[in-house]
């Protein structure tokens, strides 16, 4: 068995007698051990060898008896050590056992002028391992006190004088000065292993935490004085691109964004006060970027109070959260977006079911008149008028459907231009020729002004003629009787502009934005004044997009509304030209960013 292996149950015995509150610090439990070891394993030797030295010396003296009846003293004391972890305790009994020891012997071979004198200056070395200063100061006062004793008394008569030239004497003395020297020698031995060991365990601390601070991402500081910031680790470097001197006092401060900086303060002033941690979220100005702000996760509590201070300093773990905040407001973003989709989505059925209800309503109707016409009595004038009614209404529902089914169709990407080379003139024209007995039923005046020097365009005739029919449509819809309904184009450089313009209700700058939206309504009561799903400028929108152009919208409550259309001249160029650089575009799907800046612009 190797020595280390014969030592290792000895270290594990000491080991095991270490008090559990010893036990979590290192240097104390090494200072632990290096009080219970020697006294327990050096009286229990000597004890052993007790009856050896008997057998071999016979009847012992009181001196030695004495001697032997202390050794059990040392035990007493490491175990008290052992069970209350007392350390200071154990000491001041340790230094008050030895000086007694020292005084007894003393008093029995002369006083102080005896051999065992000399141990007197070792009591206050052995406190010295004690690294408490009430400690040695307590164990000087017995050593002074029991060197009084004995000068007393030797002063006193009390003791008889020893003749200090004998032999004997001189032999004594220099078992006593050798012993104590020994001692001595071993005690600064401990002294030395102690001190080793506390600035191994301080490099060894140093090391770790170093190397947590260097390597963690979070950041840790230490804030005094005001939330003053004392110490900072590296990380903060990568975190707030400054260096550490400039974030060291108020500098993580003075990066603070403003609207943060009282909760900030008051964490820090909470955490200070109070035993609880404390969080917070606030925003820190980046020094690449002055207007870039990172968001950062604070959790702070206070440290004991440095030596001869009252006020606590604040430990704090600083964390980039940005990602994690950006997450929540995409989240937000789209919960906002989700309810306003089932808003649209509720409204819509309650619409169609309007929309579609009434023509039904009246199909059913007027045909069961007609199933009965001879109860009923009818002329040929009023089945005429039931069988247009009747018309009319399956003429709306047809509308509706396919109005829905072109809307699904652009917003799957099926819907298909078939361009062609027409004049434009001519199908505006017609357009305006078709709807223009709506317009003077309802008593509204329907303008054209075809004169800008109109050419042929590559485009589809027949989307075009949906996307004026829908305009014309909503903007004689919306006019009230003596209004006037204008449509107009002209050529520009390289698009054809068709505008549509009306002196009716207008329509609010809150919705004007989403004007063109899928099944949007300005007015979203049930008993609104005008039919319709809101697909119409929905349709157009996406009639525009698949063309490449664009749809600008000017309006004002009470003053009416401007719809403009912009064509490129060959839609099929334009396209091919979206298709390099947006490839949905040419599915007839448009990406977000178009749909709200290149699509409708709108002003109030």
């Amino acid at each position: 068995m190797s020595h280390s292996g014969f030592l290792r149950p000895v270290r594990d015995f000491v080991d095991g007698l270490v008090h559990p509150s010893a036990r979590l610090d290192a240097l104390t439990a090494a200072r632990h051990r290096a009080f219970i070891a020697p006294r327990l394993i050096g009286s229990l030797i000597a004890l052993s060898i007790l009856p050896i030295y008997l057998f071999m010396r016979g009847v012992p003296s009181p001196l030695e008896i004495a001697v032997f009846a202390w050794l059990i003293v040392p035990i007493l004391v490491a175990y008290f050590l052992s069970r209350t972890g007392r350390y200071e305790g154990a000491h001041i009994l340790s230094s008050l056992s030895l000086t007694g020891l020292v005084t007894t012997v003393a008093l029995m071979t002369g006083g102080i002028s005896s051999f065992a004198a000399i141990w007197l200056v070792v009591v206050p070395l052995e406190a010295a391992l004690s690294a408490s200063r009430r400690v040695v100061a307590t164990a000087s006062t017995f050593a002074l006190a029991a060197a009084g004793l004995l000068l007393t008394i030797r002063f006193a008569g009390l003791t008889p004088a020893e003749d200090l030239a004998s032999e004997a004497h001189q032999a004594l003395a220099a078992f006593g000065i050798i012993s104590a020297a020994l001692y001595a020698t071993g005690i600064a031995l401990g002294a030395e292993s102690l001190a080793r060991m506390s600035v191994w365990l301080f490099q060894a601390e140093e090391d770790r935490y170093r190397l947590l601070a260097r390597n963690m991402t979070d950041v840790i500081t230490r804030h005094g004085r005001h939330g003053a910031v004392v110490f900072i680790s590296p990380a903060a470097e990568a975190l707030f691109g400054a260096r550490i001197a400039d974030l060291r006092g108020h500098g993580l401060f003075e990066r603070v964004h403003v609207a943060d900086r009282p909760a900030y303060l008051t964490a820090l002033s909470h955490a200070a006060s109070g035993s609880e941690t404390h969080s917070l979220e606030f925003r820190v100005r980046r020094e690449a970027n002055a207007a870039h702000h990172v968001w950062v996760e604070m959790r702070c509590r206070p440290v004991d109070p440095v030596e001869g201070h009252t006020e606590r300093d604040v430990v704090a773990v600083l964390r980039d959260v940005t990602d994690r905040k950006n997450q929540e407001r995409a989240l937000e973003a789209a919960r906002v977006e989700s309810e306003r989709a089932h808003a649209a989505k509720t409204h819509f059925l309650a619409t169609m079911s309007h929309e579609l209800r009434t023509p039904l309503n009246a199909i059913i109707g007027f045909s069961e008149m007609l199933s009965n016409e001879v109860p009923m009595r009818l002329d040929a004038e009023r089945r005429a008028d039931y069988a247009r009614l009747i018309n009319d209404s399956g003429h709306h529902l047809l509308d509706v459907v396919n109005g829905i089914l072109d809307m699904s169709k652009m917003e799957t990407g099926d819907f298909e231009l078939v361009p062609e080379t027409f004049a434009p003139g001519d199908v505006i024209g017609n357009c305006c020729e078709l709807l223009a007995l709506k317009a003077h039923d309802g008593g509204i005046e329907l303008a054209t002004d075809l004169s800008g020097g109109l050419q042929t365009i590559v485009a589809d005739r027949r989307a075009l003629k949906q996307i004026m029919i829908n305009l014309i449509a909503n903007a004689i819809k919306f006019t009230d009787r003596g209004g006037c309904v204008t449509v107009s184009a002209v050529a520009e450089t390289s698009r054809l502009a068709i505008a549509v313009e009306d002196t009716g209700i207008g329509i609010s700058e809150a919705d004007l934005a989403r004007v063109g939206d899928p099944f949007f309504q300005a007015r979203q009561a049930y008993d609104r004044p005008h039919d319709g799903t809101g697909l119409g400028l929905s349709i157009v929108k996406g009639l525009v997009a698949l063309h490449g152009g664009e749809l600008d919208m000017h309006s004002r409550v009470g003053k009416g509304t401007r719809i403009t259309v912009r064509l490129p001249f060959d839609c099929e160029a334009k396209r091919g030209e979206h298709n390099i650089t947006h490839p949905d575009f040419a599915q007839g799907r448009r990406k977000p960013e178009h749909d709200g800046n290149q699509a409708v612009k709108k002003s109030a």
